[in-house]
């Protein structure tokens, strides 16, 4: 079994939300592995019904031009970037989000708008966010831009194999 770290930029909070980017790491408790990145057509998204939040395009507006570089006309459509996100997930992952009412959610989200089997089973999918609060006295140490999916997901995997480490615990 593939521990994956999955981590996406999107255009609102909620589990419909349009996805600009997607960033994945492999982890075990020896490192990292593998990375995946890839920037979304957010009209892509917005065709299959996925939503744009006003308040989020406004907080995306206040982030850091590295940031908001995720906007860029070199971007996939929703349906090549997770038929890629397949291709590097396998068939037999553990998929890792920071909430469990968030990136897992809205990636399949997506998955179902286009009539996509998920490329993790739904008893794999794991939330980040609670094993983070639940060892708070494991330090996070922020790597890369803040608001990237991949520098994101990268700084939240290598996080995790620190608590699961310092604790004991066998991934």
């Amino acid at each position: 079994m593939k521990n994956i770290m999955i981590d996406l930029e999107t255009m609102g909070q909620k589990g419909n939300a349009a996805i600009i980017a997607i960033g994945a790491v492999y982890f075990d408790n020896n490192g990292l592995g593998d990375e995946f990145y890839v920037l979304v057509d957010i009209q892509s998204c917005v065709d299959i019904g996925m939503e744009i939040d006003a308040s989020t395009v406004m907080w995306w507006m206040k982030q850091s031009d590295e940031a908001r570089s995720a906007f860029s006309d070199k971007s996939s459509s929703i349906f090549l970037a997770l038929d890629h996100l397949r291709e590097f997930m396998g068939s037999s992952s553990v998929l890792w989000g920071n909430g469990s009412d968030f990136d897992n959610v809205i990636l399949a989200n997506a998955y179902d708008k286009l009539n996509q089997q998920l490329p993790w089973k739904f008893w794999n999918s794991r939330c980040y966010r609670t094993m983070k609060n639940m060892f708070k006295d494991v330090k996070m140490v922020r790597e890369g831009v803040h608001h990237n999916a991949l520098s994101d997901a990268i700084t939240q995997a290598k996080h995790l194999v620190k608590i699961v480490n310092e604790k004991g615990i066998k991934l």
